[in-house]
């Protein structure tokens, strides 16, 4: 900043728009540990410092899907050598669980196995290695039962881990039976494995008076206390954790990240040594839930334009064994049934089947990308029925926005099937900018043409939006709290609730934390999260972290600018309506004072110092909840989302007809993040989120042994049969914009969330691929049903040939 000469200079700087180009909000800045991470300094728990005498744990696995032990051999396991300590469910002085809403999971299993992979027992050793190869020397005897191992078997037994649900809206069978016409479908949906580079991880290590700290690489710090506290016996008071850095969660590190650190904290109190919990990636992969996968059949009833008119649904999920968070991520996928669409007549039936499989659990997303994925599904179905371009069957079906609702009041179609009124709707201005970005009608052609003369690659083309809410459906975890600490020197630490698993959240508030004191970034500095210093905090997760922990941050920082304020003026004789924070420094006064003081400047650490040697209080703590959300769980109704994030990608793609390979060739991305924080790191997470998405609807593909000795065995458990997708497998041309505009809601600094939101875009990917096999199926047989090819996710080259093979085959059905 240039130096000003008198208060009023400073003001108009401060009010000047260009002050954001000088200060940290709406800058790409580095990721905050982006130095320590290339540089191979950022710690993570398996880098910290080992206590001396630390014990390392493994786990002993069942090798049965469904049954009951009859025989456990352990002999060789006490005796094997640096074994120190081997732990049974009876073993455990409290509570048997570590289910984060229902006490249906035991952290060891005792006599009844539940899935291939339940833990049955726990070593602990000298070393890491000793302790994996003891558990191995286990002899188990089981008595097998007959296992559910899929979504089908679970309704034809009627295995439900919690009963189904149903929401209707409107005269779903009437609209139905009058509408000009009426498609049946079916489709499946993979679940996914999370995949976080850094696996699941806790280090417990006892203190004094029957307390323990707890390193866990958790996004829930709060809930992994609660559930240790359950299982030791201990209250709250008595049990600390923390967690600096993840590499990486995904939700896989919410709720499933609670067994290991109960598990060890049960072995360090009982041996009263420090004991590290290390899962292998295999053991971590076997061992942890997946996203869930979901079977759709629907029954849709539209008008010649392609409006939708009714929709009756069924959605069932594959939960696994237990309860988990399936409740929450299968209402979620209730909400987002409609994605961008108005739906006035919708009946939804919701089914949470038990298998005997590994209970599933939060993903990115949180069951909204299996809500959206059938509506994507059954629009590009009715394009392809009525001959019509897909996009403008979305456009004719989409929410109405701002303005449409202005010339139309009466007929608005703003209201979504769970009660909430859309005030802040941009996806039709949205759609329409990228459509003419990307060019889409010109390439629409382009790909036709190409497909007419390529008779093995054929191209496929799809522009799909996003319309995601923000907000934790269960009201009470939209709350944080943060604390922060001004030195006497003028710099600060801070910490919330938040944690950082790479997205940069913490980068986001170090951002709006200098921004409150106008003082440089590096005077900035976080320590890690911890329940000891902020309690009762909600999970990292819902997109939210930024929003809540924001807030909270931001509130802590403006008691203690106000006051630093009242002390300024009270040094320049003057009011609190003439200091002003800028850059670095603070001025307080007037030019023209009576008291001959005039206008009065310090550095920030200057006035922090007088402030200290004059014993004003340089530290507080903020909290924030977020305002005007309700909602109703019995009957999934109200307002669960304070606002909607909203985006929309245009993918192109490739297959070869023999193979089944696929490829993308061009993805163009437009996104609603608000006024972004920080760009960089928005980007980058749009960016990631849609390469994860692309995986889950492509090459991620879950597969459990059906018949033999390992049934229920998850075959794809490593990185040798489950493929996420590479360097290579991103598009080559592959751009991303942020859509010009503010959040309506007064979130922080008027930003919106970006976490899970873009993982969607990639729903554009899936119809794209359907579109290309369409375009096989015809170019095969000549002639164009009406009946859209099948295709099932993940779309592997096997679900693409197999599409193929069913289009040629059964032109003309059957379907579903």
């Amino acid at each position: 900043m240039n130096q000003a000469t008198n208060l009023s200079e400073v003001i108009h700087i401060n009010k000047d728009p260009a002050l954001k180009n000088a200060g940290p909000i709406g800058k790409s800045i580095p990721h905050e540990s982006a130095h320590l991470h290339v540089s191979g300094q950022a710690t993570y728990i398996d880098d910290l410092p080992e206590w001396e005498g630390t014990l390392h744990a493994a786990l002993g696995l069942s090798t049965c899907a469904h049954g009951r032990i009859k025989k456990l051999d352990l002999s060789a396991v006490y005796t094997a050598a640096g074994v120190r300590c081997v732990y049974l469910a009876k073993d455990i002085p409290h509570h048997n669980n570590c289910g984060p809403i229902v006490a249906d999971e035991p952290i060891i299993a005792d006599d009844v196995i539940q899935f291939y992979g339940q833990v049955i027992f726990v070593v602990a050793a000298d070393t890491y290695q000793q302790a994996r190869a003891a558990v191995r020397l286990a002899k188990v005897e089981y008595e097998a039962f007959e296992p559910i191992l899929t979504i089908d078997d679970a309704i034809k037994a009627e295995s439900w881990v919690l009963p189904p649900v149903d929401l209707k809206r409107g005269e779903t069978a009437e609209s139905l039976k009058n509408a000009p016409h009426r498609l049946q479908g079916s489709s499946a949906v993979g679940g996914q494995e999370h995949f976080y580079l850094e696996g699941q991880i806790s280090y417990a290590y006892p203190k004094e008076d029957h307390t323990i700290h707890v390193h866990c690489s958790t996004q829930h710090p709060t809930e992994m206390q609660h559930l240790i506290c359950h299982a030791l016996g201990y209250r709250a008071h008595q049990v600390s954790v923390e967690a600096r850095r993840m590499g990486g969660g995904f939700g896989g590190k919410e709720s499933q990240s609670a067994q290991w650190a109960c598990i060890a904290s049960l072995l360090a109190v009982k041996t009263g040594k420090p004991v590290k919990l290390r899962l292998d990636r295999d053991d971590d992969m076997v061992a942890t839930g997946k996203r869930h996968g979901f079977d759709f059949e629907w029954d849709v009833g539209f008008d010649d334009e392609g409006r939708i008119l009714g929709l009756q649904i069924q959605i069932a999920s594959n939960c696994g064994f237990s309860v988990d968070l399936s409740g929450p991520v299968n209402d979620r996928a209730i909400c987002h049934i409609d994605n961008a669409y108005y739906l006035d007549a919708v009946a939804i039936r919701s089914l949470r089947c038990k298998t005997h499989t590994v209970s599933n659990t939060a993903f990115r997303g949180f069951g909204g990308p299996q809500g959206m994925f059938p509506i994507e599904y059954i629009i590009d179905d009715i394009a392809y029925y009525l001959g019509h371009d897909p996009l403008a069957v979305r456009l004719i079906n989409f929410y109405d926005d701002v303005t449409q609702i202005a010339a139309h009041p009466e007929t608005a179609r703003n209201t979504t099937h769970y009660g909430t009124t859309i005030t802040d709707n941009v996806i039709p201005s949205l759609v329409k900018e990228l459509a003419q970005s990307c060019d889409y009608t010109a390439r629409r052609a382009e790909i036709d043409a190409f497909n007419a003369q390529s008779p093995i690659i054929k191209k496929g083309f799809a522009l799909t939006p996003v319309k995601f809410g923000i907000s934790f459906n269960a009201t009470l975890y939209n709350q944080a709290g943060a604390l922060v600490h001004v030195y006497s020197d003028g710099t600060v630490l801070l910490t919330h609730g938040g944690t950082e698993m790479g997205q940069g959240l913490y980068s986001k508030i170090r951002q709006i934390v200098a921004h409150e004191f106008a003082i440089p970034l590096a005077d900035v500095r976080f320590s890690a999260t911890d329940t000891s210093r902020v309690p009762n905090t909600s999970a990292t997760a819902a997109s939210s972290g930024t929003d809540l922990n924001g807030k909270a941050a931001q509130a802590a920082c403006i008691t203690i600018r106000t006051r630093l304020a009242i002390f300024a003026a009270e040094l320049a004789h003057t009011t609190l309506d003439h200091v002003v924070f800028s850059e670095g420094h603070v001025y307080a006064g007037t030019d023209d004072a009576i008291d001959g003081k005039g206008l009065q400047k310090w550095t920030f650490g200057e006035l922090v110092l007088r402030a200290y040697q004059a014993r004003i209080q340089l530290w507080d703590s903020g909290f924030y909840k977020t305002p005007d959300i309700h909602w109703n769980p019995a009957i999934r109704f109200g307002r669960p989302f304070y606002y909607f994030a909203y985006g929309a990608a245009a993918t192109e793609v490739a297959i070869d007809t023999l193979t089944g390979e696929t490829q993308i060739l061009r993805v163009d991305v437009l996104h609603d993040v608000g006024q972004s924080i920080n760009p960089a790191i928005d980007i980058g997470q749009i960016e990631g989120g849609f390469i994860q998405g692309m995986g889950w609807l492509t090459s991620e593909e879950l597969y459990w042994v059906k018949s033999g000795a390992k049934t229920g065995h998850l075959f794809t458990h490593a990185p040798s049969t489950y493929k996420i997708p590479t360097a290579a497998d991103c598009p080559s041309i592959f751009n991303v914009k942020l859509f010009n505009n503010q959040n309506v809601e007064n979130t922080i600094h008027r930003s919106k969330a970006v976490g899970e939101p873009p993982f969607m875009l990639a729903l554009s990917v899936f119809s794209a691929l359907r579109d290309a096999v369409s375009a096989a199926v015809e170019a095969e047989t000549g002639i164009r049903t009406k009946l859209k090819p099948k295709l099932e996710a993940p779309a592997t080259p096997e679900s693409i040939l197999r599409a193929i093979h069913l289009g040629i085959s059964q032109p003309f059905g059957p379907r579903p």
